[in-house]
């Protein structure tokens, strides 16, 4: 596939070398030459040196034939706006991502409707949840972290008990997405009855995972 990224710092240079490893067409697009330093020496894809709102320079980078454009730059609005320019005059690209590094600039980004990666509110919410409890182990992130899939180990206090009993007081935030059992995964119902070692995979956000930590830690008495 051809994928220009727009922005040549560590997330950009990152991305590129990612990208090439893995066997795809990569452009790297800067307007500063220099910034190419930061690719690593085996990355053999193009480098495009010029401003990103130019047309001339993103006829040179190939937009036009591009499978995908990730706007990494340093700045949250130049990201906004070259995303939304992508968008609107190049159509045919099938999937525009923009990186989004202040938080409080997210709704800035989201009121042009665009795909936005944050890797500071991931981070953030990553570092938060293994902090509270390392036992939740996300698998999935969706967004940047607003949903998450996570597995959890069933203790010995909830063998025999209910899924339903164990979604009690959790405001239909959770989703239960699989059950699994010596290896061997399942659907569950609300009635499925849970055993001590299962592995309960499930679709909540922040505020529903604590409170299925909360549930495990009282189910002696729910």
């Amino acid at each position: 596939m051809n994928f220009i990224v727009i922005g040549c710092g560590r997330v950009g240079a990152e991305l590129s070398y990612r990208l090439y490893k893995n066997g795809h067409h990569v452009v790297v697009l800067d307007s500063n030459k220099d910034a190419f330093n930061r690719i690593h020496s085996d990355f053999h894809g193009r480098t495009v040196e010029g401003e990103a709102l130019s047309a001339d320079t993103l006829k040179r980078a190939g937009l036009e034939h591009a499978d995908g454009v990730a706007v990494v730059t340093n700045s949250d609005t130049m990201n906004a706006v070259i995303g939304h320019t992508i968008r609107i005059h190049y159509p045919e690209v099938k999937q525009v991502l923009v990186r989004n590094y202040d938080p409080a600039m997210r709704e800035m980004l989201e009121a042009f409707g665009l795909q936005i990666v944050s890797s500071t509110a991931w981070g953030a919410e990553r570092l938060q949840e293994l902090l509270i409890d390392p036992s939740f182990r996300a698998v999935f992130s969706a967004g940047n972290g607003e949903v998450e899939l996570y597995e959890m180990y069933i203790p010995q206090n909830w063998d025999g008990r209910i899924v339903s009993a164990l979604l009690d007081g959790c405001k239909n935030n959770v989703v239960v997405a699989a059950l699994t059992r010596a290896g061997r995964a399942e659907l569950p119902s609300p009635d499925s009855v849970l055993k001590s070692g299962d592995v309960l995979t499930v679709s909540t956000t922040l505020e529903g995972v604590t409170t299925l930590r909360s549930r495990l830690q009282e189910g002696t008495e729910a």
